[in-house]
């Protein structure tokens, strides 16, 4: 069992926990990621490390509720305690040698953006952040990426906080501007990563993406993170989560992705009734 010893709402949906998880806190590196239950018999579901303490033996996840085991997961307070916390799994991000990048966050993928900002940051690169979300009550992880940038731009869809537009807009302005990024680090919806790399490529700027397809047992033995890659199968548990983002083939992992939609909206309301219920 593995204690959580504090719990955070960082806006209406997202949920930031710190976990006494001395083992893997010791192992972990930016870019990869665990496989919890919540119970005995929940369903696994995969989370980026957002963050690690090394000495206090202690890892972060930040999660965003949108199925049922997020909810359930939502539902534990600081002292519960999580059934299964395994990891840390997945390859970690590529940073040494880079002296200059623009890291890129869309949404709840600022919590993946966020620990490559703070490890290149701590590596001496110069590091320019750029996070979009749709509006200000969204907003997360600001005060962190300040820390951890030499640059922070945040965007806003409908320009109730920083600037008005998209994640693509502030890159786009930079690159006109006249910096020169050795690499373009891009996380987030997939949509927005594959227009991150439509505008890279257009300037031959290399360019990662952390890849988040339905993941099972995190050891590529159940397929069910497969992508292609550069025409290749890659399975996202062990190739990845990072991969070139020019040779991902997005629209395929897009419609990978909606496949079981229909089945987490009814799960996740069946849960949602379940505490209703349990509430009465």
């Amino acid at each position: 069992m593995y204690l959580i010893l504090k719990k955070e709402p960082l806006n209406p949906t997202v949920t930031r926990m710190v976990i006494d998880a001395p083992h893997i806190a010791r192992k972990a590196e930016p870019g990869q990621f665990i496989i919890l239950r919540v119970h005995e018999d929940g369903e696994r579901i995969p989370l980026t490390i957002a963050d690690f303490d090394r000495e206090q033996g202690t890892v972060t996840i930040i999660f965003q509720i949108v199925g049922a085991t997020t909810e359930l997961l939502n539902h534990l307070e600081a002292g519960d305690s999580l059934h299964d916390f395994v990891g840390p799994l997945g390859r970690p991000s590529e940073v040494e040698g880079l002296k200059k990048v623009a890291v890129v966050g869309g949404g709840v993928g600022c919590a993946i953006a966020y620990p490559i900002a703070k490890k290149l940051h701590q590596l001496g690169a110069e590091v320019h952040a750029i996070v979009g979300f749709r509006s200000k009550d969204l907003v997360i992880l600001e005060e962190e990426f300040k820390a951890a940038s030499d640059k922070l731009v945040v965007m806003t869809d409908d320009g109730s906080y920083g600037e008005k537009g998209l994640v693509t807009n502030a890159l786009e302005r930079l690159i006109d501007a006249g910096e020169q990024y050795d690499e373009v680090i891009a996380i987030g919806p997939l949509v927005m990563m594959k227009f991150v790399t439509q505008l890279t490529k257009q300037h031959n700027i290399k360019t990662v993406v952390s890849m988040n397809p339905i993941m099972i047992d995190g050891t590529g033995m159940c397929g069910g993170c497969r992508l292609t890659v550069g025409g290749k199968t890659k399975f996202a548990c062990v190739d990845g989560p990072d991969f070139d983002g020019f040779e991902v083939d997005f629209d395929e992992a897009m419609a990978r992705n909606t496949m079981y939609r229909p089945f987490e909206r009814h799960a996740y309301d069946a849960a949602c009734n379940l505490f209703h219920k349990e509430v009465q």
